[in-house]
């Protein structure tokens, strides 16, 4: 269960409402078109599209555009992910996103960016676990201590997960950064694998 902090339902309910709003407003990771934020992270291709430019070889680059047919929020999720190699697990660099919608999807992918950056792969995977079985709890939260714990802010979707038409906006970056996870990783095995010579 979450840490009530010594205050009622209403009142965590508030402040988990102003911590939602403060991370939308204020977006983590969010790339800003045109902003002269040394976009090294991004660059903006010829025809106006985003692409994540690798910062060097032994990292793969995806993303993933995702939609809510529902209300209309899209999202597009771009990570780095460093290989594994040496005995090191496979990490994500960078993850930055693009989209547009309601507060509950922007602040969601803010925090996520908070979450996972800089994280393992596996670490990343878990924490999208995580929140997604917090997301399907109908408001009761996880009776898993350190699963709360390891979500930090994203605890405060809690409350959203009692209304079943929130869902899927509080999941929209979640499921673009497991996408985009699993084309890096693709990627990964791909360049393992050796070209086949055709015989001629």
């Amino acid at each position: 269960m979450v840490e009530d902090f010594g205050m009622g339902e209403q009142e965590l309910q508030e402040m988990y409402q102003e911590v939602i709003l403060d991370a939308s407003k204020h977006p983590h990771g969010k790339i800003v078109s045109g902003a002269d934020s040394s976009l090294e992270t991004v660059s903006i291709g010829a025809h106006g599209g985003i692409t994540l430019t690798s910062g060097h070889e032994a990292c793969k680059t995806a993303q993933s555009q995702q939609f809510n047919p529902t209300c209309g929020d899209t999202a597009t999720v771009y990570v780095e992910v460093s290989s594994g190699s040496n005995g090191n697990s496979y990490r994500i660099e960078r993850i930055a996103w693009d989209g547009q919608g309601c507060s509950i999807s922007q602040a969601s992918l803010s925090i996520m960016v908070d979450l996972v950056q800089g994280q393992t792969v596996d670490k990343a995977m878990a924490l999208a676990q995580d929140f997604q079985l917090l997301m399907h709890s109908r408001g009761v939260g996880l009776d898993d201590n350190q699963a709360n714990d390891d979500l930090g802010d994203a605890i405060v979707f809690q409350g959203v997960s009692r209304y079943p038409m929130r869902i899927k906006c509080a999941l929209l970056g979640w499921e673009g950064m497991k996408a985009s996870i699993a084309q890096a990783m693709t990627q990964f095995e791909t360049a393992d694998v050796p070209a086949v010579k055709s015989q001629k």
